[in-house]
C-alpha cells in the first residue's frame, strides 16, 4: 500500500507525536495491519488496521463492542492497582471523535496503542504455557463477568450449532458440484452426532447455560505476556460478543491440545495431548471458577468437543459446496482439514470421561 496514504491516515486519528513511519506488520488473514512509529520515544507507537468489511459487516458497531470491553477492563485494572495501558487495550479515536475511520473508498479503519515489551507466541508448547494462557483467558472473563451492557452481534449465528445445521442441510440438498457421494462416511459423522450437540444447545437457548461476554479467538498469539512470562492483555478483539464462555474454552482446546497439524495428512500425528488440556483447565479455572455456575463447570469439557465438531462441520461443508469460505491449497485441501479434525475430535471423545473428571476436581 502507498506510504503515502498510509501517513495520510494516521492524521486521521488523534495520536501523540509525530510519525515517523508506517510498515506493515503480521500475515494479515483476514485485517490488513500496520505498525505506526513515532519520533520520540515519550509517545507511543500505534497498531493501524484496515477492517475487512465483508466478515466484519458493521465495524461502527464492532468498535463500539471493543470500546465498552475496553473501558470496563481499565476500570478493573486501575481499581486492582494495575496499569490500564499495559494490561488493557487502549483504542484511538479519529479526529471526528469516533473510533474508527472511513475512507473515501468506503474501507474502515482503526487504530490502538501498541504495548511495548511483550512477549508473544504462536503455539503452546508446554504445559506451562498452556497454563499462562489459560489464565489469560480465564482472567479476561473474570474481568468481564459483572459487564452488564449487552453488545451487538456482529457474527450473527457464530457457533450456533442450530445455524450451522441450517447452512449445512441447504449445502447436503444441494450439492452444487457432486462431491457428496464421495463423502457419505464424513456427512455420517455430522449426522451421528446432531442430536448430542442439539442438547447441547438447547441448554443455551433456555439459559441453564448463560451468555457472558466472550473473545471468540482464544489462540494464544491472541495474548500478550511480559518479560516474566505474566499475562499483559489479550488483544485482537474483534469478536468479542455475548455467548457461553464454553466457546473460548472449547476453541483454545481445539488449538491449544492437537499434536499434529489442522491440515495434516497423516492422521496418526493428530491428538489431544493431555498434559496440555490439564495444564490449560487448571490455569482458566484458577481465574474463572469464581464466577461459573454449576452447569457450565458440568458442560466445560464439552466445550472443546462442541468447537472440533463445529469445525468438522465447517471444513466439510465448504468442500461439498466448493471451496467457497476457506482458502484452499488443493482439490481437496478442505476434505483433508476435515479429516484431521475429526481424528482431534475421535482423540478428545476418546478422553471425555477424564476431561469431565479433571474439569470436576479442578473447580472444587
Amino acid at each position: 500500500m502507498n506510504n503515502d496514504l498510509l501517513m495520510e491516515l494516521t492524521s486521521q486519528f488523534q495520536l501523540k507525536g509525530v510519525v515517523c513511519c508506517v510498515k506493515p506488520l503480521g500475515e494479515g488473514f483476514i485485517n490488513d495491519t500496520f505498525i505506526v512509529k513515532t519520533e520520540s520515544q515519550d509517545t507511543p507507537n500505534y497498531i493501524l488496521q484496515r477492517k475487512n468489511k465483508n466478515i466484519f459487516t458493521d465495524v461502527p458497531a464492532m468498535m463500539n463492542n471493543i470500546l465498552k470491553v475496553t473501558s470496563h477492563l481499565k476500570n478493573k485494572v486501575i481499581a486492582q492497582g494495575g496499569n490500564p495501558d499495559r494490561e488493557a487495550m487502549t483504542i484511538i479515536p479519529a479526529q471526528d471523535g469516533k473510533y474508527y475511520f472511513q475512507d473515501v473508498d468506503g474501507e474502515f479503519w482503526a487504530v490502538c496503542e501498541f504495548i511495548n515489551d511483550n512477549i508473544t507466541y504462536q503455539s503452546a508448547e508446554t504445559p506451562e504455557l498452556a497454563y499462562a494462557g489459560g489464565k489469560g483467558i480465564g482472567k479476561f472473563q473474570n474481568m468481564l463477568s459483572d459487564m452488564k451492557e449487552p453488545l451487538v452481534d456482529i457474527l450473527p449465528g457464530f457457533h450456533n450449532i442450530k445455524v450451522r445445521y441450517e447452512q449445512w442441510d441447504a449445502v447436503i440438498a444441494k450439492d452444487p458440484v457432486g462431491r457428496a457421494k464421495e463423502v457419505k462416511e464424513e456427512i455420517e459423522w455430522i449426522e451421528s452426532r446432531r442430536a448430542k450437540m442439539m442438547e447441547f444447545w438447547s441448554l443455551v437457548e433456555d439459559g441453564t447455560i448463560p451468555s457472558r461476554v466472550t473473545h471468540n479467538d482464544t489462540k494464544i498469539n491472541n495474548i500478550l505476556f511480559d518479560e516474566k512470562g505474566d499475562v499483559l492483555c489479550v488483544i485482537d478483539l474483534d469478536t468479542v460478543l455475548n455467548s457461553p464462555v464454553l466457546n473460548d474454552y472449547g476453541d483454545a482446546l481445539r488449538s491449544y491440545t492437537n499434536t499434529g497439524l489442522e491440515d495434516d495428512e497423516n492422521l496418526g500425528n493428530v491428538t489431544m495431548d493431555w498434559d496440555i488440556f490439564k495444564a490449560y483447565t487448571e490455569g482458566y479455572l484458577s481465574e474463572s471458577k469464581a464466577f461459573l455456575t454449576e452447569s457450565e463447570i458440568d458442560w466445560l469439557a464439552f466445550g472443546g468437543l462442541y468447537i472440533t465438531y463445529e469445525q468438522v462441520l465447517r471444513f466439510l461443508m465448504d468442500y461439498i459446496d466448493g471451496d467457497n469460505y476457506y482458502k484452499t491449497k488443493s482439490e481437496k485441501h478442505n476434505l483433508v482439514r476435515t479429516r484431521a479434525q475429526y481424528a482431534l475430535l475421535k482423540s478428545m471423545e476418546g478422553q471425555y470421561e477424564q476431561m469431565k473428571e479433571c474439569v470436576l476436581s479442578l473447580a472444587k
